[in-house]
């Protein structure tokens, strides 16, 4: 199998020139093919058959000690002007690049198979979906990414009608730390990524794709790619409205789309359309809207179980590939954070020791695919994406943001996403409450410069009034005690209930120098076990504190120089008058 794509076929005959691989297979995306890799992988010990009468078509691979995260130090973003790349990228010099990962990829797949791998991202019928090609010497990648993405023939025979495709080489090399990077080429469309097998650093469609080149490519398009769920809201009279949501990690954000309502508020459904990432179009209406460009998960296991997030638990007992979870005596997956059965052995594949530290690798993950999900949305594979009502920021903020506010127009919203923070935990790092700002949660993923970027976000307001309103979340407040306040993760749908309610224009709101917080009587709090002055507090500010976090939002606007928007500085400054 080949291609009529001249450059499609041309660009695989140099790489396996310069990789010089045994053999070139061509991927069809289908089960035969998925079926012989599996069985390829279990003969060479890559993949490991679980349980299959508790888990069915479920099977576990280890990677290198060594590979088992992002690598944000190793990730750059080539462009030939530094300042394009902005100081939230580390850049480098693209002909550098070129020459440093050339020189790695020279022979690099002897003796292994070179597989071709035509994706789409989105919908294979969606104007906003796109297109790429993977090229890689993992087939652990492929039988990933042919969960992840719409994986072909079908993706090939778009890729040909429409002639544009992002380039994605990947090797796992040999797995040499120190030769280990990931380059990010936005303006010609290209990723090379070599010594790691981990997903983030070797699905290229994922974070390098989906993310890093296509926030870059939705910048020059007219659209944006976001580090975002979509959800849908329906309330107990049928109505269905969908928001898009960006948190850092640690926050919650795959147990928020794939929420399940309290059995005390009766009436409401909740459907995931996407747990990660998010491309949103302006529509022909005017209406914002959404799709979700993955077709599966890429889930963190440790902390899944029954009661944190039972949907998730649930799609992940059949047809999942997990990655560095631990293993029970009757070989079924363990993680920490389940509730029942022992591990027996660890995610290297040793006996397990506590003393040797946890099971399974805190960053363990499961691919799945999201039509497993019981809250999947019939409307996740609309060609015209979903229309969004409502945006939400959050992070982890113990003492100064209010459980939920709403910001006054788009261009107040596009600062709170802009100044939003997280504070870190002691398991994280040590240091607890070092406020860290993560704009729009895009940090380690926008492609470009922020201060571009969020000029980028204000210019919708120049192309429609029918834009999404902007709000800000925060489950994580504390008491003096350190008690959170909010019981969150079911109940977050007292919150999302009050934004659909003001989206509907049947609720009204106090307005605060922040932006409009709900009143205590207007937050369904039935059936809830939370005193009067702890909801008091949680919908109130702190004016002093307030004061402190505008001046340190103003520091961090300063830190992009002349690409931070005027607009946003002026937003900032309204703020500050309005806490005076």
């Amino acid at each position: 199998m080949t291609t009529t794509n001249a450059a499609l076929k041309q660009w695989v005959e140099e790489v396996a020139k310069l990789t010089q691989p045994d053999k070139i297979h061509w991927c069809n995306g289908s089960d035969a093919e998925n079926k012989a890799l599996i069985e390829q992988m279990l003969v060479t010990g890559d993949l490991i058959k679980l349980n299959q009468k508790t888990h069915p078509n479920c099977y576990l691979h280890r990677s290198n000690p060594t590979d088992v995260a992002r690598v944000e130090h190793l990730t750059f973003i080539c462009t030939k002007n530094k300042d394009e790349a902005g100081p939230n990228n580390n850049w480098m010099d693209p002909a550098e690049a070129n020459a440093k990962m050339d020189a790695l990829f020279a022979g690099a797949m002897k003796g292994r198979t070179l597989y071709v791998i035509p994706y789409c991202m989105g919908p294979i019928n969606s104007p906003y979906a796109r297109c790429g090609v993977e090229i890689t010497d993992s087939p652990y990648v492929v039988i990933n990414m042919r969960i992840m993405a719409n994986m072909g023939d079908a993706a090939l025979k778009r890729i040909e009608r429409d002639g544009v495709f992002v380039k994605g080489l990947h090797s796992i090399g040999d797995l040499d730390p120190n030769k280990r990077f990931i380059m990010h080429f936005p303006e010609n469309l290209t990723i090379k990524s070599i010594g790691s097998g981990y997903g983030g650093n070797a699905l290229l469609g994922k974070k390098c794709h989906a993310l890093r080149i296509a926030s870059y490519q939705a910048r020059t398009e007219g659209w944006l790619a976001e580090h975002m769920l979509i959800m849908g809201i329906q309330n107990p009279a049928g109505k269905t409205r969908y928001i898009a949501a960006a948190f850092p990690s640690a926050c919650g954000k795959t147990n928020l789309a794939m929420l399940i309502p309290p059995s005390n508020i009766p009436g409401w459904k909740i459907w995931t359309v996407g747990d990660d990432i998010c491309w949103l179009n302006v529509g022909s209406d005017g209406q914002m809207r959404a799709i979700n460009p993955e077709a599966g998960y890429f889930g963190v296991a440790p902390g899944t179980n029954l009661k944190t997030n039972p949907n998730a638990y649930t799609t992940i007992q059949h047809d999942t590939i997990f990655t560095n979870v631990a293993l029970t005596a009757d070989n079924q997956p363990w993680w920490e954070g389940m509730k029942e059965g022992t591990p027996v052995i660890d995610w290297r594949g040793n006996p397990y020791d506590p003393k040797n530290g946890p099971a399974a690798h805190p960053n363990s993950r499961f691919t799945v695919n999201a039509k497993q999900n019981p809250c999947y949305s019939p409307h996740a594979d609309d060609a015209d994406g979903v229309p969004i009502s409502a945006i939400l920021f959050g992070g982890r903020r113990r003492e100064l943001a209010p459980l939920v506010y709403e910001a006054r127009d788009w261009t107040h919203g596009v600062l709170v996403g802009a100044g939003m923070a997280s504070e870190t935990t002691a398991a994280a790092t040590g240091a607890v409450g070092v406020v860290r700002r993560d704009s729009m949660a895009m940090k380690p993923f926008c492609g470009y410069n922020f201060g571009d970027y969020w000029q980028h976000w204000l210019s919708f307001a120049d192309r429609t009034d029918k834009l999404p309103k902007i709000y800000h979340v925060n489950w994580f407040r504390q008491d003096k005690d350190n008690n959170f306040m909010w019981p969150g993760f079911g109940d977050n749908l007292r919150v999302l209930s009050w934004i659909f309610d003001r989206c509907e224009g049947t609720v009204g709101a106090q307005e605060t120098a922040i932006g409009n917080l709900p009143n205590a009587q207007d937050l369904n709090t039935s059936g809830l076990d939370i005193q009067p002055d702890t909801l008091k507090e949680l919908l109130s500010i702190n004016k002093d504190a307030w004061r402190t976090e505008v001046e340190q939002i103003g520091e961090y606007l300063n830190e992009f120089g002349t690409h931070t928007p005027a607009k946003l500085k002026d937003q900032l400054s309204d703020v500050k008058k309005r806490l005076a």
